[in-house]
């Protein structure tokens, strides 16, 4: 189990990261990865959390409903601790960035300085089931391109952390991000997630700089086929769903 130690290194590897490098990368790619954020102790802890039923609130067969091939779960909101406190620890860096999108984007910015105060705000809007997630892939699966987009009460960023070793663990499941372009082709992008380690990306669109101002440019994110091996990812959102 996470130790206070492993909990507090957590927030420091947070709160010592480079945001405002961090930042000029959402910028420019629409992603952007981080500094190592779990041990790889916590990354064993939390993958393993998988097979325990009780944790969850639903489980989704990708194939089934046509999202790819693969399963994720849903926690519920009694979220283990060091995924509640990783969550608590990203929101206040990701909220500077999301209001300095809006502000550029010339939309409003609901967003609260707290995450209690945010999620108590969707859910009174109706979105109450946790959207934080749990991926497994096996050798061929695979996830289509979308975007989680749970109701009306949405943050623009989200962080997904991989809990595996590429290369070791698994190969191929690299995480894609597609951005349409306003007026031109789509641009893909492709990352690694190295063990323990995290991606902050956009969810639905970002600003993006044209010769008549800000546009949003849509994104969509997805992950290519597993080639070999067993992949979990640990998935961030800060918004509940509907």
């Amino acid at each position: 189990m996470s130790t206070e130690t492993d909990i507090a290194r957590t927030r420091g590897q947070v709160d010592t990261a480079d945001w405002a490098h961090l930042a000029q990368e959402l910028d420019a790619y629409g992603c952007a990865l981080t500094p190592r954020l779990l041990t790889l102790d916590q990354c064993a802890e939390i993958r393993e959390l998988y097979d325990q039923e009780n944790l969850f609130r639903t489980t989704v067969d990708m194939a089934r409903h046509r999202f790819g091939s693969g399963r994720y779960r849903y926690f519920t909101h009694d979220l283990p601790r060091p995924v509640a406190e990783l969550r608590a620890a990203l929101y206040p860096h990701l909220l500077t960035i999301a209001r300095d999108w809006a502000a550029r984007l010339g939309r409003p910015a609901p967003w609260p300085d707290t995450l209690e105060e945010w999620v108590a705000m969707c859910h009174e809007a109706g979105q109450d089931r946790s959207a934080q997630i749990l991926l497994r892939y096996e050798e061929g699966d695979w996830n289509a391109l979308h975007r989680d987009v749970f109701g009306d009460m949405l943050f623009p960023l989200q962080v997904v952390i991989g809990l595996d070793a590429y290369g070791t663990d698994y190969t191929g499941g690299e995480f894609l991000l597609v951005e349409q372009r306003p007026r031109a082709q789509s641009r893909g992008t492709t990352n690694v997630l190295d063990q323990g380690h995290g991606l902050i990306f956009t969810t639905p669109d970002r600003p993006v700089a044209t010769r008549r101002g800000w546009s949003a440019g849509a994104v969509r994110h997805g992950v290519s086929t597993v080639r070999s091996g067993r992949r979990h990812a640990l998935g961030l959102v800060f918004h509940d769903a509907a």
